[in-house]
């Protein structure tokens, strides 16, 4: 694929989020006394709740998004950043072929993505790094381990006590964030093709 294509395919990685945080964002405002603080995000899109058909269409939206973007950063930084992206999004699409709440089965396996895709997720800026500096991009580097961190500890908090909505929304967030910035480099040519 020439590079100008692959390019283009970096709006996945600003798309993408945006669906994602849009469908939660607006979701969240949608069910009475749901709680962006307590609740999870798929509680959004689990089988009977009303926003189901909104957050499943911002995971696919997610999906289709940061896979498209995972082309461009392959092709734009050396490495497996692209890799952990790409896993990321193939974990969204299973996030959401597997609702809450259809059964006991169904949860684990909705458990099972939602996990790979979160250190998939906190991965990818963490395996960008190396790669970074070696291209000349020691703060961008920094930033993205810093990421990394910061995310991987918020969504390791979704486990470990309350407030489990808010720690996963701004785990998720940080990184989702990243991919944009990430996606503005690449779409400016300030991050060349390798």
């Amino acid at each position: 694929m020439a590079p100008i294509q692959t390019r283009w395919l970096a709006v996945g990685g600003i798309a993408g989020p945006a669906a994602f945080i849009g469908a939660w964002a607006v979701g969240a405002t949608r069910i009475p006394g749901y709680s962006m603080v307590d609740d999870a995000i798929s509680r959004l899109a689990a089988v009977h709740a009303p926003t189901r058909a909104l957050m499943t269409g911002g995971f696919v939206g997610f999906t289709v998004g940061v896979g498209a973007f995972s082309v461009a950063l392959r092709h734009h930084l050396p490495g497996r950043a692209w890799m952990a992206a790409a896993t990321t999004a193939a974990a969204t699409l299973g996030v959401a072929a597997f609702p809450l709440d259809h059964s006991s089965t169904v949860d684990t396996l909705h458990g099972a993505w939602a996990t790979l895709g979160y250190v998939s997720l906190a991965a990818t800026p963490l395996l960008a790094a190396g790669q970074l500096r070696a291209g000349g991009f020691p703060r961008a580097a920094v930033a993205s381990r810093g990421v990394a961190a910061f995310s991987a500890a918020c969504l390791a908090g979704t486990v470990a006590g309350p407030a489990h909505g808010l720690f996963q929304r701004l785990g998720l967030s940080a990184t989702d964030v990243w991919l944009a910035v990430a996606a503005c480099a690449i779409l400016t040519g300030r991050l060349k093709p390798a």
